[in-house]
């Protein structure tokens, strides 16, 4: 049972409570730390590949510490890194304050940044320019990122002495070609940073399967990925066609109904969205028999849903750090029922 946390003191309390790693760390999170997001939206609301750089460079520093500390705090224990996954409006100013802040800061003016944040308006985000879309479309991010983690990850393993194997996960992804463009974007990264600090520390690429396509397509993907981890929030969402935001407006008319029995956000819908985790795994380790798997979505706590996952064989489930220990429990009374 692994935890999902981005801060070391979340890190520190799911470890009190059993946790035995990281199972998702949601980087977006850190981008709004102090003046780092100053530094994204100048990134956002850049024109050049150098200026986005050059912005990302600021960040940098904050991003390596933030990922330095979860390492000291799991102790050699996995970390599993997510790479930036919202979209890019859900960063930009919306106060007048901020968006003249940011004009400034860029040399613009203030109707040049209000038409840069329109444009970034869509009608649909949670299907639109998000997860490993970004990093094809600015793989500047991904290169900040890596570098990153692995720096912070060889600097802790060589002060503690713990042994340290990142794992990355590039989310969103839908298309073997898709994951293998990151994927060698990161891997260039990686060795230069091995190179340059000599070090010769073992990394691990995978990938968040949250789009059925993915699931279908499992095989194909498992030549890239290393681990698959089932973002089941997304994938319940993607499946059944609910908005996870608006669904909860009708659904208590669906129980009344007797149509369907739980939210199916909060208990995973076996029959359906579970039949494309099992197909994914069974696809995938049919291409890469170690393949690990994993669950991060909500149903990594829900004592049901821990136990369907058993059965399919994942290797472990992520939840919150207060459900880690009904989850540890659930991941037992499995083990104990399916002998």
């Amino acid at each position: 049972v692994r935890t999902n946390a981005d801060t070391p003191r979340d890190a520190a309390k799911a470890r009190e409570l059993g946790a035995e790693g990281i199972g998702l760390c949601r980087t977006e999170h850190m981008f709004f730390e102090g003046n780092r997001i100053d530094a994204f939206r100048e990134m956002i609301c850049s024109e050049t590949v150098e200026e986005r750089e050059a912005a990302l460079e600021k960040i940098l520093p904050e991003q390596q510490g933030d990922f330095e500390k979860l390492y000291e705090a799991l102790e050699g224990n996995p970390v599993t890194i997510r790479f930036l996954d919202p979209p890019l409006h859900e960063f930009v100013p919306t106060e007048e304050e901020d968006i003249k802040k940011l004009a400034d800061a860029q040399g613009k003016t203030v109707e040049q940044i209000k038409a840069i944040c329109d444009a970034l308006h869509e009608f649909n985000p949670m299907m639109g320019h998000r997860g490993c879309r970004l990093a094809v479309t600015y793989p500047e991010i991904a290169k900040m990122q890596t570098r990153a983690v692995m720096e912070a990850a060889i600097e802790v393993a060589e002060e503690k002495g713990y042994d340290i194997v990142p794992e990355i996960m590039i989310p969103l992804v839908g298309e073997k070609k898709e994951l293998k463009f990151v994927k060698d974007v990161v891997v260039e990264v990686a060795e230069q940073v091995k190179k340059e600090k000599n070090s010769d520390m073992q990394y691990h690429i995978g990938t968040m399967i949250e789009i059925p396509r993915a699931a279908l397509t499992a095989d194909k993907i498992a030549e890239e990925a290393e681990f698959f981890s089932f973002g089941t929030n997304d994938l319940t969402q993607m499946t059944f066609g609910f908005s996870r935001d608006d669904a909860g407006k009708f659904l208590d008319s669906y129980y009344k109904a007797k149509i369907y029995e739980s939210d199916p956000f909060a208990r995973l819908d076996q029959e359906g969205v579970g039949q494309l985790v099992k197909m994914a795994v069974e696809k995938g380790r049919a291409t890469r028999p170690n393949l690990k798997c994993g669950i991060c979505g909500e149903h990594g706590g829900d004592p049901s849903s821990v136990e369907f996952c058993h059965k399919v064989g994942l290797n472990y489930v992520s939840c919150s750090p207060f459900r880690v220990p009904i989850a540890r429990l659930a991941a037992a009374q499995a083990a104990l029922n399916n002998k």
